[in-house]
């Protein structure tokens, strides 16, 4: 398992541009542009871009960045609440130490993503497609995944609690990992995901359920 990049480990951190200190705009192109220690309360960013950028200490608050684009990007330290990212387009990220609460991502798409010691709580991933995305020793708290379509995830060290997998599609998906694996929905849509022998007992009374079995003792 790799570990995090720091900011100088960046193939494009030498050309890295400090942010003016304007606000975020809609539509707005930020290339290999650095923002530190900045909060974007309600900022108003839709379908905004950034590329090859990085973002250190920074807060999100409410406000909007749907459509948004984040394509080969780093965040550190970053504290996104409330704010809307659905339909945003994830490529090549790296986030690090960073929380989403609260947040609305549903409909977009991450690729080749690694959340590394992060948070994630009430963040909805409804119909979202992950491909290639690992959450490593992170935290995973009532996440809805409900009709998501998740390929080559994994959750090394990651503990996950209340997660919603109604309808999910599921490929190449590893939870063996998991320091704890905890769904509330969607037993029937673990197809193509691969757990321990412990994992299956912990949820055998789950999945008796969904396929109608009760189970009792003699």
């Amino acid at each position: 398992m790799r570990e995090p990049r720091a900011l100088a480990d960046l193939p494009f951190a030498a050309y890295l541009e400090e942010h003016d200190g304007s606000g975020l705009r809609s539509g707005g192109d930020y290339n290999v542009v650095h923002f530190t220690d900045r909060e974007f309360a309600e900022p108003a960013a839709g379908n905004a871009r950034f590329s090859e950028s990085a973002l250190a200490g920074v807060r999100f608050t409410d406000g909007s960045l749907r459509r948004a684009r984040f394509n080969d990007v780093w965040l550190h330290g970053v504290q996104v609440i409330g704010t809307d990212l659905a339909e945003t387009g994830w490529l090549d990220a790296e986030v690090v130490n960073s929380a989403f609460a609260g947040v609305a991502m549903f409909e977009a798409g991450l690729s080749r993503v690694t959340f590394f010691g992060c948070k994630l709580v009430s963040v909805n991933l409804r119909g979202a497609a992950l491909r290639d995305v690992s959450f490593v020793n992170s935290v995973l708290r009532d996440v809805d995944l409900t009709e998501a379509e998740l390929t080559g995830v994994t959750f090394p060290g990651s503990t996950l609690e209340d997660l919603r997998f109604e309808g999910v599609r599921l490929e190449r998906v590893d939870l063996r990992d998991a320091a704890e694996l905890g769904i509330r929905d969607g037993f029937g849509s673990l197809r193509g995901a691969t757990i321990t022998l412990t994992q299956a007992l912990d949820l055998a009374p789950a999945f008796a359920g969904t396929l109608g079995i009760t189970v009792k003792d003699a």
